[in-house]
């Protein structure tokens, strides 16, 4: 990697106007602060769709089979637990539990995460373990501590019952069978529905002005300024999806285990914040008891570590009245009736991006720029760091197995491509961040 400088970051400009009387500069500054106030809210307003995969696209056949195996306690080796024993609706979809309960009573490790609004995820599990939803299936249902069910035995018990047989032909027309892949993929489909409901936060959004109390909307202008919380917490979901060191004592390695890569040390993928007041405790390891102490946390409470990264806003100071605000405001994305996933699903299908022919590409505010290239087979590809960030550029594929490393701010990665095809490049802190390389002749 070479380093390169000169990187640029947005320009920001101010305009004043002064008048001889000066009777409308507070109208003017009222202006724009509710003109700033608009465009910080259309940052956080409700996609009209969920997406699904092409691999994996949506029927309510599907779901409903999908829902059937959630709540099913036969997936589990002793018939005690399901998924839906760790992700309970009235919690939030976690468990209310410091950490969660497997087979025989046993506590593992983390805290159970939540799983609303997981369509838009990419890799899962508090570490990103898991690249998709359908890999995240197999996982607690087949480790020792969770499930503890050996997948062979548990598709041939599925078989055998006839029901489960009528379920998986409707849902999978083409290919009926009782299988370890469609079990995956039901159970994925179902997940992809659970998103959230709408809150008061979302009327206000959509133009209910009376909807927040004053005290809301001053803690929703800490969360996306002084307090620095949408650095991550960014976008309808309250998630950037991606992994950081929160600065909390744990020793657990987290996503640092997962890519091997020191950068990536003490860190855990940002959770929504959606009906995040339902969810008590709170963190991976669930060591935070309220929403108070994971404001406290952040004013004042984090590990200093060489780790913590440059998102987390550093020597942050809260009074008691903004800690409150910000509390209150986080109670506002929690509904206020039994929250329900949304009766009638609109699917959609990304369509695919067009390709760009070019030889660099630009990483910054956790985005590749552009998102799909072309090149030949005898090109290089230069990928230039011009974020803030650290990054991660890795590929995982048959014709090449590729990681950067660390990239930090102003550091050029360079890829050559050993096979004509298309390759996924992602960033392992980022994984939001995808960038689709098409090599050809």
């Amino acid at each position: 990697m070479s380093r390169s400088t000169g990187a640029q970051a947005p320009f920001r400009g101010l305009v004043a106007a002064a008048f001889l009387c000066g009777t409308l500069v507070g109208g003017v500054a009222a202006f724009a602060q509710s003109d700033d106030l608009a465009a910080l809210k259309e940052k956080f307003r409700r996609p009209a769709a969920i997406p699904f995969p092409a691999s994996n696209p949506y029927s309510e056949a599907k779901r409903a089979l999908g829902e059937a195996l959630f709540y099913d306690k036969r997936l589990s080796a002793d018939a005690t637990v399901a998924c839906a024993t760790c992700h309970v609706r009235a919690k939030g979809f976690s468990d209310g539990r410091v950490t969660a309960i497997g087979v025989l009573g046993r506590p593992l490790a983390r805290h159970a995460p939540t799983i609303w609004n997981l369509a838009w995820a990419g890799p899962v599990f508090w570490d990103g373990r898991a690249r998709s939803l359908e890999e995240q299936v197999a996982g607690p249902i087949v480790a020792p501590d969770e499930m503890a069910q050996p997948m062979a035995p548990l598709i041939a018990r599925l078989a055998a019952d006839k029901a489960y047989v009528r379920a998986f032909a409707k849902a999978f027309p083409d290919n009926g069978r009782v299988t370890e892949d469609n079990l995956k993929k039901a159970v994925a489909t179902y997940e992809r529905t659970l998103v959230s409901p709408v809150t008061r936060f979302d009327r206000w959004v959509a133009g209910d002005a009376q909807v927040l109390s004053p005290q809301e909307v001053d803690g929703f202008r800490l969360f996306t300024g002084k307090a620095g919380c949408a650095n991550c917490h960014s976008g309808w979901a309250f998630t950037d999806y991606a992994f950081y060191d929160i600065g909390l004592p744990s020793e657990d390695r987290g996503r640092g285990a997962v890519l091997r890569l020191e950068a990536a040390e003490h860190a855990f993928k940002t959770p929504s914040l959606r009906e995040a007041a339902r969810r008590a405790p709170y963190m991976h390891d669930g060591s935070l008891a309220t929403l108070h102490d994971v404001v406290r946390h952040y004013a004042g409470g984090v590990t200093e570590r060489p780790t913590l990264p440059r998102d987390l806003t550093r020597g942050l100071t809260l009074n008691g009245g903004e800690q409150a605000a910000l509390v209150a405001f986080l109670e506002s994305l929690t509904s206020d009736e039994d929250p329900q996933p949304p009766a009638t699903i609109i699917a959609e299908t990304s369509a695919p991006v067009a390709a760009t022919h070019a030889t660099s590409v630009s990483q910054h505010d956790k985005m590749f720029t552009p998102t799909r290239v072309r090149i030949r087979l005898s090109d290089k590809l230069w990928v230039l760091n011009n974020d803030t960030r650290t990054h991660n550029i890795r590929v995982f594929d048959p014709k090449l197995d590729f990681d950067s490393g660390a990239q930090e701010p102003g550091e050029t990665v360079e890829m050559t491509f050993p096979k004509t095809g298309s390759y996924l490049v992602f960033c392992g802190i980022h994984p939001k961040m995808e960038l689709t390389v098409d090599v050809a002749r």
